[in-house]
């Protein structure tokens, strides 16, 4: 049986173009488990309230950050691929699960090429019915519509795994500043409802599943002591909160904002939801999450790029297909 790897990120607009960056978040917002409301509730919220205006903003933002390759996350994510190419010795293909290259596409690619396995590495530290079980649904949907051929698996969410939390950490280590009051760890935020949702789901099939809130602390509890820094030196936050419903807190921009009245006025921010740099990291926390937090009173600013193309973070993941091409 022939083996190949399917890489797969979030995705990004194919300019920064306001009609590109509106078909980007119309196939992004109109995903269930994105915006997990009924199909027509869905369909009103976003083609009247969000997508009229919200373009617009977006693709500023976009422009803020785009380099002259394109998007960095799609950037980044190939530059990986490209390395862990090289050291395996079966296909490896990118995929987006919004907008291009698309998961139909890379598993075309990987049919074309013989694949009769495929195991499918979401780029997601943690689990959580927006990211990860959003690329696993579209994967199998594929799989059972064009590729029934095609035996799907899957690596499972990696918050936890040593080998991420110790290139995590040296991420960290080389960027963290001698003389800082707080480091803090922004992660994507989700609506309260969806660890609800998620924690239903595994009770009712019977899967231990963590709640993505819990993931992240736990991240950060295992960061922390690999790079033996005090609880107290160390915040978590969660960031990119959209509408009105509860999400997941404490939130980052409101930590931000009262750092400096309480006395923090030197931080350093990582983002280890994201193992790639995008609009998310770079303009949001270390463009305008930079700017909040002088304007509140801050010093020093420091933000900590995720781990891109790394080559411990490449070797990273070529050890665990390693591990599951040795099991044949």
């Amino acid at each position: 049986m022939s083996k190949g790897i399917l890489l797969v990120n979030l995705g990004s607009p194919d300019s920064t173009e306001v009609e590109d960056v509106r078909t980007y978040l119309r196939e992004f917002l109109m995903d269930p488990k994105v915006i997990d409301s009924p199909w027509l509730i869905r369909k009103f919220v976003v083609e009247l309230a969000i997508l009229p205006k919200r373009p617009i903003e977006s693709a500023k933002a976009y422009e803020k950050i785009w380099t002259q390759d394109g998007s960095p996350l799609i950037i980044y994510s190939k530059k990986l691929q490209t390395k862990v190419q090289h050291a395996i010795d079966v296909p490896v293909e990118l995929a987006m699960r919004y907008k291009n290259p698309s998961i139909e596409f890379g598993l075309q690619q990987l049919y074309n090429k013989g694949v009769s396995e495929v195991l499918v590495i979401p780029l997601y530290p943690q689990y959580t019915m927006s990211t990860t079980e959003t690329v696993a649904e579209k994967v199998v949907q594929l799989q059972k519509m064009k590729f029934k051929d095609m035996e799907v698996k899957f690596l499972k969410a990696f918050y936890n795994h040593p080998d991420y939390v110790k290139v995590l950490g040296d991420s960290i280590k080389e960027n963290l500043p001698a003389d800082f009051d707080q480091l803090l760890l922004s992660y994507h935020g989700i609506p309260e409802r969806h660890d609800r949702k998620a924690l239903a789901f595994g009770k009712r099939a019977k899967i231990p599943i963590v709640a993505y809130r819990e993931q992240c602390y736990e991240t950060t509890r295992l960061v922390s002591e690999y790079l033996q820094l005090p609880e107290d030196k160390v915040t978590t936050s969660f960031q990119s909160r959209l509408g009105r419903d509860p999400w997941i807190q404490p939130y980052t921009d409101v930590i931000l904002e009262n750092f400096p009245k309480e006395g923090v006025k030197k931080i350093a921010v990582c983002t280890p939801a994201f193992v790639a740099d995008c609009l998310e990291t770079l303009e949001e926390i270390s463009m305008e999450g930079r700017e909040d937090f002088l304007a509140a009173g801050g010093e020093e600013f420091t933000y900590i790029p995720c781990l891109n193309d790394r080559d411990d973070w490449a070797q990273v993941l070529i050890k665990w297909i390693n591990g599951w091409l040795s099991n044949r």
